[in-house]
């Protein structure tokens, strides 16, 4: 969630489209917070994970899904991402029996921001739902880049932990790369290591791991049998976290591939173009129904706080995507919150798993 409040743009001005499509940050990850992890198609998987939508999502399909008003077929990412949790605790429980190990991940916390906490403690529930033990690391806000690093650098030696978190944003004091590359790459469940993010980018060459919300999207995708290859892909917003993964993942399938951001010019014209977008800019209700072909698959990652005086909290969240437009003319649209969000600690288990397994040689 956005550590502000952004007062929430009228969904039916086309002014403040224009005003809006100078605004598209390249820094997601402060209004995101997302962070996790699926299996990418070109990445042989040690753990099964459908390439079909589950019987409930197929039942949904079926019935239509149909959002209220509107055409579009809801993307469930809930309904997914729990799917995803079954499988992979069934996995974890085989591997304890098989091996006697049980996939470890560490979550390194630094001060104590709210969110930030938030999020540390669902990580540790979802952990704990599906058998994956989790530790934690709690640092003062005051502490320094080498504390960080060597709390690190003990799980890194620590057999006993498979996958290494640091929860973003770090103080404004500490170099968010240093500590980043601190990281074994061997377990970066992250997919931030620069020497995952290269191999991500060249051609012949996988990651062992892949920044988990642009995999979310993925796999969403793969799992709603929406396909990829010979599509034309919009990705609005290049930040390191979503959006340069997701292009370079939509690439690795055979999309072909454009990039609106800040600098753009005609940002709704290409938009337009797209048969399948992916929104990760981080600005409330900025792609419009006439920023959209009809017919296209809209994925939103943008989780924004907007003030509604009508809300118990006092704000509601919304997308980067206007849902009341853009739902009448997509097929397939996720809305926020319950459709990329889900999907970002299920995967963030998942490449936990897969660590495990590729560290202890079991299939």
């Amino acid at each position: 969630m956005a550590s502000s409040l952004l007062s929430p743009p009228d969904c039916t001005s086309s002014a403040t489209a224009r005003r809006l499509n100078r605004k598209l940050l390249t820094a997601t990850s402060r209004s995101l917070a997302f962070r996790t992890c699926f299996f990418p198609p070109w990445e042989s998987a040690s753990i099964s994970l459908s390439s079909s939508v589950s019987k409930g999502a197929v039942s949904a399909l079926d019935s239509g899904a149909l959002t209220s008003d509107a055409t579009s077929k809801i993307i469930d990412g809930k309904l997914i991402s729990n799917q995803i949790k079954d499988e992979i605790s069934l996995e974890v429980a085989r591997m304890r029996e098989a091996t006697g190990t049980v996939p470890g991940l560490a979550v390194i916390l630094v001060g104590a921001r709210k969110d930030s906490q938030t999020y540390v403690r669902n990580k540790k529930k979802a952990c704990e739902a599906v058998g994956i033990k989790s530790y934690e690391a709690n640092l003062p806000e005051d502490c320094t880049e080498n504390e960080v690093l060597r709390h690190i650098e003990e799980f890194n030696k620590d057999p006993s932990v498979h996958g290494i978190l640091v929860q973003l944003p770090l103080p404004r004091h500490m170099n968010e790369e240093r500590i980043l590359t601190g990281v074994s790459i061997e377990k970066d469940v992250d997919g931030f290591h620069p020497l995952n993010i290269g191999r991500l980018a060249m051609q012949g060459r996988d990651p062992l791991f892949v920044p988990c919300t642009p995999k979310g999207c993925m796999e969403l995708l793969k799992r709603y049998g929406i396909e990829v290859k010979g599509k034309r892909a919009v990705v609005i917003g290049r930040s390191n976290i979503v959006g340069m993964p997701a292009a370079m993942l939509l690439q690795k399938a055979n999309a072909t591939v454009s990039m609106v951001h800040s600098y753009t010019k005609n940002p709704e014209e290409i938009t337009r173009q797209a048969d399948i977008v992916i929104s990760a800019a981080g600005v409330a209700n900025l792609v419009r129904g006439s920023w959209l072909k009809p017919g296209a698959v809209v994925i939103d990652v943008g989780i924004n706080a907007v003030d509604d005086a009508e809300s118990k909290r006092g704000y509601r969240l919304v997308g980067d995507v206007c849902f009341e437009e853009a739902s009448k003319i997509a097929s397939y649209i996720t809305p926020v919150p319950g459709g990329v969000g889900p999907m970002t600690i299920a995967m963030l288990l998942s490449n936990t798993l897969l660590s495990a397994k590729r560290i202890h040689n079991f299939k």
